[in-house]
Order: C-alpha cells, then sequence, then structure tokens
C-alpha cells in the first residue's frame, strides 16, 4: 500500500516536471536537432572559412539562371581573346551563336598558322574570295590526305595553290607541321631525298650538346625501326649539319663529320643497350669509352663519358 502510494506521487511529480515519457522523448529529440543544427552550421563554416555553402550555392544557381556572357556585349578585344583558345571544332560552333566574332579573319588565321606554320600562299596576296577559314578547312583535308597517300597529299596542297612546287617550300612547310603522320612521313622523305637535304638544312643545333642535338633531329625526321642505307644517310646529313653549325667546337675537339658519324652510330647503339629490357649485361662506361676511342681517337675521354652519363640519365635519342 505505501510503495503503491509513493509510485503515484513519484509519477505525479515527473508529470508536473514534464519528465514523461513521450515529454522526455520529444524534448531530448529536438535537443538533438538543434545540437546538430548548430554543430552543421558550425562545420559549414569552418570548412568555407566564414562562408554557409548554402547562401554560396544559392548565389551561384541564381547566376546560372542569368545565362552565358553574351560576347557582343563586351568590347571586341576581349571577345576575340576569348575565342581565341578555342579549337576549330569550337568556333565553328561558336559561330552559330556569335557569327560576326567567330568568323573573323584573324581568328582563322591564328588556327591555321599555329597548326601548319609555314605555307606559300602565306606570302603571297591572296586570291578573290580568300578566308582563312577555307584555308584552314583545305589545309586540314590535305593533311589526312597526306596520312593516307604523302605524294597524293604533297599534290592536293600544289593544286590549291597552298604550297610551291619546290623542295624547299615543300621542306618547311614539313619543319613547321606537326599534324602529318611520321611513318608516311618517312616514307615520302626515303623517296624525296631534294626535300631531306632541305629540311636537314633547317636545323639549327648551334652551342647544342650531340646527343640533346641528335634527339631533336629525330623528332623531325623519325628514323627508321631497322639498320639501312637510309639510316646511314640520315646519321651522314645529321653529322656534317652538326660539324657546320658548330664549327669553332669542331675545331677545339678536333672532330670531323666523320668522327661524328661514328658517335652517332655508338650513341644509338648505347640508347639501344641501356634501354632494351632483352639486354640483360648493360654496357658499362668503361666499355663504351674504350670501344668508342678505337673507333675515334682523337675524342677525349672526358667527352665520351659525357655522352655515356647523357644517355643513362635521358634515355633513347631516336625513340
Amino acid at each position: 500500500m505505501g510503495q503503491g502510494l509513493w509510485r503515484v506521487a513519484r509519477n505525479q511529480q515527473l508529470q508536473h516536471q514534464g519528465y514523461s515519457g513521450q515529454g522526455y522523448l520529444t524534448r531530448e529529440h529536438g535537443r538533438r536537432i538543434a545540437t546538430n543544427n548548430v554543430s552543421n552550421t558550425s562545420h559549414r563554416k569552418q570548412a568555407q572559412g566564414g562562408i554557409d555553402i548554402y547562401h554560396l550555392l544559392k548565389t551561384r544557381k541564381s547566376k546560372e539562371q542569368e545565362g552565358f556572357i553574351n560576347l557582343e556585349m563586351l568590347p571586341p578585344e576581349l571577345s576575340f581573346t576569348i575565342l581565341s583558345y578555342l579549337n576549330a571544332t569550337d568556333l565553328c560552333l561558336a559561330s552559330c551563336v556569335w557569327q560576326d566574332l567567330a568568323n573573323d579573319e584573324l581568328l582563322w588565321q591564328g588556327l591555321c598558322k599555329s597548326t601548319w606554320g609555314h605555307c606559300s600562299i602565306y606570302n603571297k596576296n591572296p586570291p578573290l574570295g580568300f578566308s582563312f577559314r577555307k584555308l584552314y578547312m583545305q589545309l586540314d583535308e590535305g593533311s589526312l590526305t597526306f596520312n593516307a597517300n604523302p605524294d597524293e597529299g604533297v599534290n592536293y596542297f600544289m593544286s590549291k595553290g597552298i604550297l610551291d612546287d619546290s623542295p624547299k617550300e615543300i621542306a618547311k612547310f614539313i619543319f613547321c607541321t606537326r599534324t602529318l603522320n611520321w611513318k608516311k612521313l618517312r616514307i615520302y622523305l626515303d623517296e624525296r631525298r631534294d626535300v631531306l637535304d632541305d629540311l636537314v638544312t633547317l636545323h639549327n643545333f648551334r652551342n647544342q650538346f650531340l646527343p640533346n642535338a641528335l634527339r631533336e633531329f629525330f623528332r623531325h625526321i623519325h628514323a627508321p625501326e631497322e639498320r639501312g642505307e637510309y639510316l646511314e644517310t640520315l646519321i651522314t646529313k645529321f653529322s656534317h649539319r652538326f660539324c657546320a653549325c658548330n664549327p669553332d667546337l669542331m675545331r677545339e675537339l678536333g672532330l670531323s663529320p666523320d668522327a661524328v658519324y661514328v658517335l652517332c652510330y655508338s650513341l644509338i647503339l648505347l640508347s639501344i643497350d641501356l634501354t632494351s629490357p632483352h639486354v640483360k649485361n648493360k654496357m658499362s662506361k668503361r666499355e663504351f669509352i674504350r670501344n668508342t676511342r678505337r673507333a675515334a681517337q682523337n675524342i677525349s675521354e672526358d667527352f665520351v663519358g659525357h655522352l655515356y652519363d647523357n644517355i643513362y640519365l635521358i634515355g633513347h635519342v631516336a625513340a
């Protein structure tokens, strides 16, 4: 009896203070929500350096609803600067919206000269109805034709008046263009040795270390995959050109084109030896110096050692 009265009195006291089961859960739930809100707000402010990410996203969304900036409302210099970062495809798409701006001749002239650095037509008076946008399409078409058949590609350029029928002009075009397939280009140069001669003379190897100059040469004129007459021709032409660009160095080191030829061949063989996974016993620096000085006795040991270090650290000269 006494315990029952005590429970009734205790329950009435808890209800009076608001700590009944339902009231307690309601208050606890509200407390947790408030705590989470404060925690989340604090976390957002810490993550954004005091900026509420909700307001940031809301502002960004309102700006996106305003649409793209109309380039025609900007100063022309700024509009052209923005469009100059586009490639040909994007510029054509932009012309659907801003026709006068995206079809500007200066923009298409920049695209032509950035991709094909030299064309004979650049130095001529433009014919009637000429446009750099049309020229870009012709250059692109001619490059695709060259990559399928080099002779047909060159004939296409000549038929459109883009290139003159001159080995020197063809060599300049090849030297300043990076869209031509190197395998097709190698076949074309093997057949057109007159173009190859002019192409070699366009390289300037002045004050370059021999392995680095050889790498630059083979980046423009790719070496064949196998040894043969064409590779020997390339190394011979490179040796003469390297000596012509560095006459003082050749006199100081006592090197001739024949000695440079031997060094180039040694560098190619060393590159294969050091980079090939099939060669287990790599050539040592001492072995390379000994073998090279046997073929070219006037070369100093230190110079040959520097050649070895360059290949060992940088890699293949004809990759």
